[in-house]
């Protein structure tokens, strides 16, 4: 009783410190596809909703995808997700953003099966540029991508580690030329391999 009473006390003193409520914006409802169309890529995999709110987009003879039919926000934004490898050796998450009026794609074990990096930047894909480097996943585990994008800078982190830290200023932002590019200007991919999402959401961020 006095810990509780201790606590209410100091209430008006922590209100300052307490986290603000966040303007998260979920990007999928665990339910349906809302919000969503699937690509018509070749000899595509089966995109499906799984039991807890999980998004799987199955593996195909190459890519597998889809793109947000929302109108997207462009710059000054975090886009958050869990992202998993089931099936295959390529990679699980192709994320797809937009930059301003370009996008790119962050990429999560492409090359083989661990390079991670965006694509592409001045021409150059991740496995090319310095954003690209090499990280063991393991298969059926999640993993938390966190990725923020102002008008001068993309980030990323995979877990608590950060993969990207790149000043976008004299750089060109774009895509790798191919059916990728039907992911834009945010969208979902995977590359012969089955790969799952969920908890996906968007926060605003002050400009």
């Amino acid at each position: 009783m006095k810990c509780v009473l201790l606590i209410l006390a100091l209430l008006p003193v922590l209100t300052p410190w307490l986290p603000a409520a966040t303007n998260s914006v979920a990007l999928f409802d665990g339910r349906s596809l809302a919000g969503w169309q699937v690509v018509t890529f070749d000899s595509c995999g089966k995109i499906q909703i799984k039991p807890g709110d999980i998004l799987e987009i199955g593996a195909g003879e190459t890519l597998t995808g889809l793109v947000c039919t929302n109108p997207p926000t462009r710059l000054n934004y975090e886009i958050t997700l869990d992202a998993r490898r089931i099936v295959g050796s390529d990679f699980f998450c192709g994320l797809t953003l937009p930059v301003g009026t370009n996008s790119c794609t962050l990429i999560l074990g492409g090359w083989g099966g661990s390079v991670v990096g965006l694509s592409s930047i001045d021409g150059a894909d991740a496995s090319e540029n310095e954003t690209g480097q090499t990280f063991d996943f393991e298969q059926n585990q999640w993993y938390h991508i966190r990725l923020r994008v102002t008008a001068d800078k993309i980030e990323a982190w995979l877990d608590q580690n950060q993969i990207v830290n790149l000043v976008t200023e004299d750089r060109h932002l774009g895509m790798r030329r191919g059916d990728i590019e039907k992911c834009m200007p945010l969208g979902l991919a995977t590359w012969k391999t089955t790969g799952e999402i969920r908890n996906l959401s968007l926060r605003k961020l002050p400009d």
